[in-house]
């Protein structure tokens, strides 16, 4: 039977198309009212998935826009009690349920502290929807397994939607456009075989650029779904220590997009093989990797976004195949309510 992961992960297309029809209007005042006051500091705030998604919109936002974008512990706030001095600011915080104490404390303080308060929350009715000043829904409607998956899809294409309207850029509202249909490709690959090849060992997930936060977020699945420990690193920062674990046979997957940053991310995976580490790749990889099928043609800031779907396929059946149920984690909720 399929279990409730799968078939969430494969509504993320449908959910895209709504939230692009849905809330398409409310990003571009978003955008036009950052142009015509562009914030002074931005940041990003939210946990698990939906903070891979803010490192995902980080890459857009700095490399669009050139604007630096910090990533914020919620703790200030709730735990330290401190006031958030960035006025004039931009926080977005994203959250699927949009009811954990510590994104909310955040969130009213920064308020207090006369920053712009954007949420991508995905429960409009949320506490954490009131405490925005603008709240934009994610669309991906009612998220049931523990495991998110269209949640954090959403959050990657709101993330998307801001920049092209905040930018004005007309290719990237192209590229917004084509999500839903990149994802529904994304879906009906099936990375399963591939996937199971590398056992239960740990292992590297690998990214740059737009693709750090999709390999963040895959690392997490394998984590939370298979109870297979992963780390997920930049194909810089590898060399930076991390490297010193590859030897014969040890797993890494690696995501590759046609960018700037390919040409060094392709020499990183030339020394993993030359370690005889075992490289699955989705991208066009060095001879000696396994090829992960992909979407052919997809610019390259969408292209890690559909390879996370076709992984999001694959991986609650990898999980079932281990005895263990994707759905229901033994020791996770799907509301953390952290504080």
């Amino acid at each position: 039977m399929t279990s409730m992961m799968a078939r969430e992960a494969a509504e993320a297309a449908d959910a895209v198309r709504r939230q692009i029809a849905q809330s398409g209007a409310a990003f571009a005042r978003l955008g036009e009212r950052l142009r015509a006051a562009p914030p002074a500091q931005v940041a990003t705030c939210a946990r698990g998935s939906s903070d891979h998604a803010c490192t995902y919109g980080k890459h857009l936002v700095e490399t669009l826009l050139g604007r630096p974008v910090a990533s914020l512990g919620p703790s200030v706030a709730s735990v330290y009690g401190r006031p958030l001095v960035m006025p004039g600011g931009l926080l977005l915080v994203v959250s699927q349920s949009g009811r954990s104490p510590d994104l909310l404390r955040l969130a009213e303080a920064a308020r207090a502290g006369g920053v712009l308060v954007v949420g991508f929350v995905n429960d409009p009715d949320s506490p954490l929807a009131a405490r925005c000043e603008v709240a934009i829904p994610l669309a991906a409607g009612p998220e049931l397994s523990v495991a998110a998956t269209k949640s954090c899809l959403t959050a990657m294409a709101a993330f998307l939607q801001l920049t092209a309207h905040w930018s004005g850029d007309l290719a990237l509202m192209r590229e917004v456009a084509a999500l839903p249909a990149a994802l529904e490709a994304a879906a009906a690959l099936d990375w399963l075989p591939m996937l199971a090849t590398l056992g239960t060992a740990g292992r590297f997930v690998l990214g740059r650029g737009p693709g750090f936060g999709i390999a963040a977020e895959m690392a997490l699945k394998w984590k939370e779904t298979c109870r297979i420990h992963a780390e997920a690193f930049s194909t810089a920062e590898v060399l930076h220590g991390p490297v010193e674990l590859v030897r014969s046979g040890f797993p890494v997957l690696a995501l590759l997009q046609s960018d700037a940053a390919e040409l060094q991310a392709k020499a990183v995976l030339d020394r993993i093989l030359t370690l005889r580490g075992r490289l699955l790749v989705a991208g066009a990889g060095p001879a000696g990797a396994v090829a992960l099928p992909v979407v052919p043609g997809l610019p390259s800031r969408i292209a890690p976004v559909a390879a996370l779907q076709s992984f999001y396929g694959a991986i609650p059946r990898l999980a079932s195949g281990l005895g263990l149920d994707p759905d229901a984690p033994a020791n996770l909720l799907k509301v953390t309510r952290t504080v």
